[in-house]
């Protein structure tokens, strides 16, 4: 499958001018994949997922946050975030024009996300791959309160030994959530989803698990 990769072309004044598709021109669902706060769209495995996503037929996008492109380590406050998450995809609406849009990403790019999701963006799921439900260690400090105003199905992966999101406080939060929600649990997964070398899988075997549930995923959200 011959597959184009091309830049989105975006707001200047957003200081984004890194913002790739890539896709085969027969795709009629396109995903949008922000990144999390500690690396930018390069990183391995926003490469993985981008690229993976392409060949199974998925026009996947791939962006950098403002503070990236400047060389910044501190995220950009979760406003300007949002305004060039929606940016990107207004961008992506307006020169592919997909049939089917979802949006996600990364800790970070997938909690920004949700934040579109639950404030209306009109797009047809969210996938989240290691929601940060709380600051490590902080449990008590929940980024909750949106999530009762999604409305689009859910994809939520998250790793069990994941110190960002202890699964028995996310569980309740999906069950009171509106929204048709899918979990994948990643057993011994932290973070990033790797696992201890006790749990027998590598880190190619769990992405490629990753990799298969989303797909399942987006296949049902596209009939």
């Amino acid at each position: 499958m011959p597959i184009e990769r091309r830049q989105i072309e975006v707001q200047p004044n957003l200081s984004v001018s890194s913002a790739w598709i890539q896709t085969d021109r027969s795709s009629h669902v396109a995903a949008v994949l922000a990144h999390g706060a500690g690396a930018g769209m390069d990183h391995e495995f926003m490469v993985y997922f981008h690229n993976a996503l392409a060949e199974a037929g998925v026009s996947c996008v791939r962006f950098n946050f403002p503070y990236i492109e400047r060389g910044r380590k501190a995220p950009d406050r979760p406003p300007l975030l949002e305004k060039t998450f929606r940016a990107i995809v207004a961008a992506v609406r307006s020169q592919w024009n997909p049939t089917h849009l979802i949006i996600g990403g990364k800790s970070m790019g997938g909690r920004m996300a949700s934040h579109l999701a639950s404030q209306g963006e009109n797009v047809d799921g969210l996938f989240l791959l290691g929601y940060p439900l709380h600051p490590p260690g902080k449990p008590d400090r929940m980024r909750r309160e949106h999530l009762a105003s999604i409305r689009c199905p859910c994809l939520f992966v998250q790793g069990t030994r994941d110190n960002l999101c202890r699964l028995d406080l996310l569980q309740p939060e999906i069950e009171s959530m509106k929204a048709p929600v899918d979990l994948l649990v990643v057993d011994g997964g932290n973070h990033s989803f790797l696992v201890p070398a006790r749990f027998g899988k590598t880190k190619e075997e769990v992405r490629k698990e990753i990799l298969d549930r989303l797909l399942i995923w987006i296949k049902g959200l596209a009939v």
